[in-house]
């Protein structure tokens, strides 16, 4: 379990202290893979170098296992984590690197293997880190994460360069080590594989959290919704429903076949009995709901640290 305690951290700037984390409090709890999420900027990388001991807090407590990770006598063994996938000698072999944390651990060398294994590195051991590929990288840091096969682990962007079969891969990686009873802490700009991998999110923005809660609710809570319709007399359905109080949108359809209306305030069901009511025709009635990316957008737009313009990107474009 990872326990953040009203967590502060200030770096000193020209103007004054920069405030990175600002008072925060969370629980990582085993059993569940939780998602760490926020703009560029917003203190996570912060947080999970505090949580590792790497930056002191200014203020505040962060305890693993309900101690802090620096006074582990035999840290791989508390925690494994990647924040980092170049953080490795290049001269190095891949078996070599993890030989000497393993060493400086007390594991025995015959976990390296099984790691490597585990990783899929077994057939470039042999060969110098420094030559590898981000993915490569990315597969031996996870590598070294697991070396003391621990019980908490933490991951900074595990996906990043990773292809298709190495992000499936981590995915259900990820869900394994959770079903095991491990605390699994992963922090990913990758939306799409976060609504897939996480139970729960802690979403911080601009040093502060903005949410911390399963994924379930937080999708119930910033995920807007409507009730895709398609009918043969599409006027006539959506003044039947706006006679009923739903919100209506009439907006042409993504597929390029005529338009479709957006349906809020009335869900599917009701809706198809109304209409049926009326012996009108529908040849569609979906849910239609904004995805964890939307959700995620619409709820750290204040806080996010540079908006590119789109109306520049659509200039270039001419």
């Amino acid at each position: 379990m990872i326990r953040a305690h009203a967590l502060t951290k200030r770096f000193p700037d020209k103007d004054g202290d920069r405030v990175a984390v600002d008072g925060i409090d969370f629980v990582v709890e085993p059993g569940r893979v939780t998602g760490f999420l926020g703009p560029n900027g917003a203190g996570k990388s912060t947080t999970m170098r505090m949580i590792l001991g790497l930056d002191a807090p200014t203020s505040g407590t962060v305890s693993v296992n309900g101690h802090r990770y620096a006074a582990a006598r035999a840290p791989l063994r508390e925690i494994g984590a990647l924040l980092d996938a170049h953080a490795i000698h290049p001269g190095r072999s891949a078996r070599d690197h993890l030989r000497w944390m393993a060493a400086s651990n007390g594991i025995p060398t015959t976990r390296v293997g099984e790691v490597l294994e585990l990783v899929g590195l077994e057939s470039v051991a042999g060969q110098r880190a420094g030559k590898f590929s981000l993915g490569m990288g990315q597969r031996l840091g996870i590598a070294a994460a697991m070396l003391g096969d621990p019980p908490v682990v933490v991951l900074d962007e595990p996906v990043n360069g990773l292809d298709p079969e190495g992000i499936r891969w981590v995915r259900t990686f990820a869900r394994q080590l959770a079903d095991e009873g491990r605390t699994v802490f992963i922090s990913s700009h990758l939306m799409s594989e976060m609504s897939l991998m996480a139970d729960h999110l802690v979403v911080i923005g601009r040093g502060r959290i903005l949410a911390d809660c399963s994924m379930a609710e937080f999708m119930s809570d910033h995920a807007a919704s409507y009730v895709r319709v398609k009918a043969p007399a599409l006027t006539e359905v959506g003044r039947l429903l706006q006679a009923r109080d739903a919100e209506v949108e009439m907006v042409a359809s993504g597929t390029g076949r005529g338009s479709e209306l957006r349906v809020t305030g009335l869900d599917a069901p009701a809706i198809g009995e109304a209409v049926a009511a009326q012996g009108l025709v529908l040849h569609e009635l979906t849910l239609v709901r904004s995805s964890l990316e939307d959700a995620f957008m619409a709820l750290t737009a204040d806080s996010v640290e540079f908006h590119a313009s789109t109306a520049a990107l659509e200039g270039a474009g001419r």
